[in-house]
């Protein structure tokens, strides 16, 4: 069966190709998915006047791409991980980890399938990620992977345990009663 593409499928055509596909494909997954049209005299003249709307409608959508590229571009993303010896992460920076740090740090709402991390990130320092928006318009995101301080790693600094013990020592010599409280009545 000769079908015209109604919108670009991948490993088939590009939108206004005329294919030809199995009957049961066409019938059961482009028709039904307004993918295509029955290669038809009418249906060519039918394409012709939606090529172009669409020609419209697809410039449009570039133009809010690039805007949302532009502002994606100022923005980076900032991931604590936990590092061990020699600066490697324990595990590794994952495309859904950005998307959801993209959402909780800048309010950006970022499908974790259109973030592309070209190779895996396992190491602390600065990393571009390629997000994918329509219509094939690619953005770069900064992402920057610091190392995560561990609860029992941190220390109270010596000056700190000075201060406290010095004002416990304190309140030992004085030997003042505390004041007791007073009741309601």
């Amino acid at each position: 069966m000769q079908v015209i593409l109604r919108d670009d499928v991948a490993r088939l055509g590009d939108a206004g190709e005329v294919v030809t596909v199995k009957d049961g494909f066409a019938r059961n997954f482009l028709i039904p998915r307004s993918l295509a049209y029955i290669a038809t005299k009418g249906n060519l003249r039918v394409w012709e006047d939606e090529k172009k709307v669409r020609f419209v409608r697809i410039s449009k959508e570039t133009e809010e791409a690039e805007k949302v590229k532009a502002y994606i571009e100022t923005l980076s993303v900032t991931i604590a991980m936990l590092v061990g010896e020699e600066g490697r992460l324990f595990g590794s920076v994952t495309n859904r980890m950005i998307a959801d740090l993209a959402k909780e740090q800048h309010d950006l709402d970022l499908d974790h399938r259109r973030v592309v991390v070209d190779e895996p990130i396992r190491a602390q320092g600065e990393f571009v990620v390629n997000i994918r928006l329509e219509h094939g318009v690619l953005a770069d995101l900064k992402v920057i992977v610091v190392p995560e301080n561990a609860p029992d790693e941190e220390e109270t600094p010596a000056a700190e345990i000075t201060e406290e013990t010095a004002v416990v020592e304190e309140a030992e010599a004085t030997e003042e009663p505390a004041p007791e409280p007073e009741e309601a009545v």
